[in-house]
């Protein structure tokens, strides 16, 4: 039997580790994040802009679409700020060993979801 050639074929040669997991999910959260940006940006412009503009945007930001959009951004934002403290351990060469970058990744998924939660408890209830 031949080598693989490449590591992207986890379900014949490789089995799936959290870390990998992770480290993809790091990587999409920060295009989430950059897209996500992009609406952000445009409410602002729409603020500036007022009237019918803000109207439409506020409507749109309003909507269960528009709120699931910023639900989904603000966890990819607590994702990936955890993610990146995460990996500034990591430079400081601590938490290599397979039982501390587990341990830790778990803590970065834990994290997310109470700083998510938080976040929108306190939108939702102000």
């Amino acid at each position: 039997m031949e080598r693989p050639l490449s590591p992207f074929m986890f379900p014949v040669w490789y089995r799936f580790q959290l870390t990998s997991g992770l480290s993809i999910l790091h990587r999409l959260t920060g295009i989430g994040l950059c897209v996500g940006s992009i609406l952000l940006a445009w409410w602002l412009i729409a603020v500036a802009a007022g009237g019918d503009i803000y109207a439409a945007t506020h409507a749109f930001i309003a909507s269960p679409i528009g709120m699931l959009l910023l639900f989904l951004w603000s966890a990819a934002f607590y994702y990936h700020l955890c993610s990146g403290v995460r990996h500034l351990a990591w430079d400081a060469g601590k938490g290599f060993e397979l039982r501390h970058a587990y341990r830790s990744g778990y803590a970065v998924l834990a994290a997310t979801a109470v700083l998510t939660l938080l976040t929108w408890l306190f939108v939702l209830l102000a």
